[in-house]
């Protein structure tokens, strides 16, 4: 078997084109690779380590082989250059930089400058004529070096470099003469060998292989790791390194450096955009230490440059088909371009660009492709408020649970937070969690922050619904009564803070805020994507109540997956009817109650079918379990033993006894509620039909499917669908027949265990449909409890590779995955035609929805505010699996 190759130069002739290799050149390689050897741009000679170099040196150490290859790529860099590593006269200089797969800027290290020593330093000097240009470098080079691959903190380069501009009474670097650019680096040589015990290496082939050492294990270093996680890249690509001649912007004033975009990357208007300096290295223009010049001032400084390099971004963006992000120098009036990729865009210029470049002279892109090019963060950001500014003081950093961003006054109870928004005042409701009790606080507040509490708690999950920003199990923010600390400052009920459900930030005082404004490109790009998956995955909503429906109708649902009815319960006038309910000593008692609730309920459907007529409405009956719907034990025990209860009080702490469970999700929920108390899903069933019995005698066309919860056999369906059946015989049979003829009842479960996945061709039998639960079918599967293993234990778990993926945010394609493929296979070999959707969090996550069309699902239901990305991203799995 032949030995794997390692190294590739920029112009090795790839059977395929390089920009199809990023797996093995890493982005930048592949992207370096095609302007040299496809483009034929000015790109200076190198050499690219490859991804398999990386991870066989994670796996275990250094390849021995690989000391070979990099010397022979060494060689034929010098003799392209006519130029030595280490010469004493003249010698080559390169830089070392990172270059994973997917882009990660700013996460992984670059060292320039390599190849530098005393004795070369003076040869540089010589070749130049230019003694403040090589030793600038020199400065430069021990400073980067010393940080990166030796660990020496940066701000013992920073101090002397601040002190040296000081005593020179200079504002800029640029004004610093070479006898102290000389002596910086001779300070720079002592902090190095005073912090690290040994002197700065002055061999360049040790200097080289310290860099491609510090850029290999940087892929793991702390940010590279926190910013995968966040991106949902795989921890086990690996990075490539990019071994490059150096060019030089800080030779005089006829050099400079820059970047740019052949369009604009907030807006996506054409045209140039970018920054320059004259007089500068690359690291110049991104660290902010001297104020840049606009791209455009270069058709005034280097006219002749600029028409060259408004060539290259045509070029660049007609072979890329793309907007492209590059980075060039100019050294002594010579154009060099050292990077492309296609760039980073907010969500505005996403969809701008998107549906300009179908309409693009000379080339243009397809309107499938142009449905590919806007993301789920795209859409977020032109759909909820963001931070229009970099906070002055971030406090904590959370779960990003639900998007968008919010300021307001903090306030710790829901009835403080009701209270003071009834007052006009914007809140933002601080709590360790949320319960259903404080259903009233999240709706008045503009924002919600849990100190606990996962992705797919109480509080995340409501908020997600009704388009709240949220950040969730925030630990860093302690509660004491009315206040919290986090970030070594105390924050005061009343005080203003910020919040990010974007990122999972948390600020200090107010930040700006940019206002959502869709743009219309964003009717344009949806209406692609509807005709695209038309006939091939519907997606639908999860919505509790009239306005929730008609919002959810707004954003282009065609149905909706998920009405949980018990939202509908915990309204402040319907709490109270629910726990008499739940309190009566007598069958009169207690059907007096469910009379109540079921007026209750009547309007509540009415409302719900009159914003979805002529479109599906799935009603789940009661699912949680009744504790949830009483004070909890604990505070009134607390209240009894303080103050003491009332009689009302005593009952209610009695029954919060008696239903009181060790393991509630696991408990008396669902259909076995329904078993206990039957009286009550009859109740929502009649409520239900009369609803949609009314809509009919208004001329509406109420289309209505009834979802039993948490069934796990077959016999348990039946026995409940045979309640369901009989309630609505007995309405529908009240009915006209002309109008009782219209009306069908589509009556299925939701599988949401593993028993019921695996017994799926057997409870087929008693469905007309099922929907998978995959909130619970995930936390059942790995046995982690959804509220509890967010916060410390799943981010340990992601960052140390234990996990790929967070399993709620992201389907687990090895576990749930395949048991929604087997109830798939199992439910339609029992009935061909059985309906198939999703009503769980991964609804409304595109990689899931991927995963649900290749299932062969027929829906995928959301949240209202996640519509418009389910739309986009169903387009996106058609077209990715034809």
């Amino acid at each position: 078997m032949p030995a794997m190759t390692y190294t590739y130069a920029f112009d090795h002739k790839h059977r395929r084109p390089p920009m199809e290799l990023k797996d093995l050149l890493g982005g930048k390689g592949a992207n370096l690779a095609e302007m040299t050897s496809v483009l034929g741009l000015p790109v200076p000679p190198g050499f690219t380590i490859s991804t398999d170099a990386c991870r066989a040196y994670l796996a275990g150490g250094w390849p021995e082989e690989l000391d070979v290859e990099i010397a022979k790529q060494v060689r034929k860099l010098e003799k392209a250059m006519g130029k030595t590593l280490g010469d004493p006269s003249d010698p080559l200089l390169v830089s070392v930089r990172s270059g994973a797969k997917f882009s990660m800027p700013g996460m992984m290290d670059t060292v320039l400058n390599l190849g530098l020593n005393d004795d070369s330093v003076k040869g540089l000097a010589d070749q130049t004529s230019d003694e403040r240009f090589a030793y600038d470098s020199y400065r430069r080079f021990i400073s980067m070096y010393g940080r990166i691959v030796l660990g020496v903190e940066g701000k013992l380069f920073d101090e002397p470099f601040e002190q040296a501009k000081a005593l020179s009474e200079v504002g800029s670097d640029a004004e610093l003469g070479p006898d102290v650019l000389r002596e910086l680096a001779e300070t720079y040589k002592k902090v190095v060998s005073d912090q690290v015990g040994r002197p700065f290496p002055q061999d360049p082939l040790e200097q080289l292989r310290g860099a491609i050492e510090a850029v290999f294990a940087s892929w793991n270093g702390a940010r590279a790791v926190a910013y995968r996680v966040r991106e949902r890249i795989p921890h086990d690509l690996g990075t490539a390194v990019n071994v490059q001649t150096m060019v030089f912007g800080n030779r005089d004033d006829n050099s400079g450096t820059g970047v740019g975009f052949t369009r604009d990357p907030a807006t996506g208007a054409q045209g140039e955009y970018g920054d320059f300096l004259v007089n500068a290295q690359g690291e110049d223009v991104v660290a902010g230490i001297r104020n840049t010049l606009p791209l455009s001032a270069l058709r005034d400084r280097f006219p002749k440059i600029f028409e060259e390099l408004m060539g290259i971004f045509a070029r660049l963006e007609e072979h890329y088909r793309d907007m492209c992000d590059t980075e060039f120098t100019i050294e002594q009036g010579k154009l060099w371009m050292l990077q492309t990729r296609v760039g980073k865009r907010t969500g505005r210029a996403a969809l701008r660009m998107a549906v300009d470049m179908t309409k693009q002279r000379g080339w243009k892109i397809t309107r499938e492709e142009a449905v590919c090019r806007v993301g789920a963060d795209h859409l977020d950001q032109v759909l909820h408020p963001q931070f229009a500014e970099k906070p002055a003081e971030l406090i904590a950093k959370g779960l990003a649970a639900s998007p968008g961003a919010a300021v307001g006054k903090a306030y710790f109870s829901a009835d403080d937070a009701a209270a003071a928004a009834g007052r006009g005042e914007s809140v933002i409701l601080v709590t360790s969690e949320t319960s259903p009790e404080d259903v009233h606080g999240m709706i008045a507040a503009a924002g919600i922050l849990t100190s606990r509490g996962g992705l797919v708690s109480h509080a995340a999950v409501v908020a997600r619904g009704w388009g709240k920003p949220a950040v969730v199990g925030a630990e860093a923010v302690r509660i004491t009564g009315r206040s919290f600390r986090a970030g070594g400052v105390t924050v005061q009920e009343g005080d203003v803070i910020s919040i990010d459900g974007g990122s999972g930030e948390v600020a200090l005082g107010e930040v700006r805020l940019s206002l959502a404004e869709p743009p219309e490109e964003l009717a344009t790009i949806l209406g692609w994507a509807d005709k695209i998956r038309k006939g091939k995955l519907a997606v639908w909503a999860n919505a509790d109540n009239g306005p929730d429906a008609a919002n959810a109708r707004q954003f282009g649902a065609e149905g909706i997956g998920l009405c949980r009815t018990e939202h509908m319960f915990l309204a402040e006038d319907r709490l109270p009817i629910v726990r008499r309910m739940i309190l009566a000593d007598t069958p009169e008692d207690e059907a007096a109650a469910l009379e109540e609730l079921r007026v209750a309920q009547k309007a509540d459907f009415v409302a719900i079918l009159e914003a979805m007529d002529g479109l599906p409405v799935t009603v789940r009956l009661l699912d949680p379990p009744l504790h949830e719907f009483l004070p909890s034990t604990e505070e009134l025990e607390l209240k009894r033993a303080t103050a003491g209860l009332d009689p009302e009080e005593e009952k209610l702490l009695g029954a919060a006894r008696s239903w009181r469970e060790a393991n509630p999700m696991l408990g008396t929920r669902g259909v076995r509620l329904g078993v206990i108390k039957p009286g009550l899903y009859a109740m929502q069933v009649r409520a239900l039909m009369q609803a949609a019995a009314e809509r009919l005698e208004a001329g509406g066309k109420p289309k209505v499917e009834v979802m039993i919860p948490l069934t796990v056999t077959r016999a348990e369906l039946g026995l409940a669908r045979s309640w369901v059946a009989d309630t609505v015989a007995e309405v529908v049979g009240a009915l006209p027949k002309r109008q009782a003829a219209k009306l069908h009842v589509a009556i299925g479960t939701m599988v949401e265990t593993p028993r019921a996945a695996v017994r799926a061709d057997e409870i087929a039998e008693e469905a007309d449909f099922f929907s998978f639960g995959t909130n619970d079918l995930t936390q059942m599967t790995f046995g982690f409890s959804r509220d509890d293993v967010e916060g410390r234990m799943m981010s340990t778990y992601l960052e140390q590779g234990l996990l790929a993926r967070n399993p709620f945010e992201t389907i687990d394609q090895a576990g749930v995955g395949q048991l929604v493929l087997d109830a798939v296979e199992r439910g339609r070999a029992t009935k061909p035609d059985l309906e198939l959707g999703v009503c769980g969090e991964h609804g409304g996550d595109p990689e899931s929805i991927d995963f649900f069309y290749r299932a062969g699902l027929d829906y995928v239901s959301c949240s209202p505010y996640r519509v418009p990305i389910a739309r986009l991203a169903a387009a996106q799995a058609v077209i990715a699996n034809p």
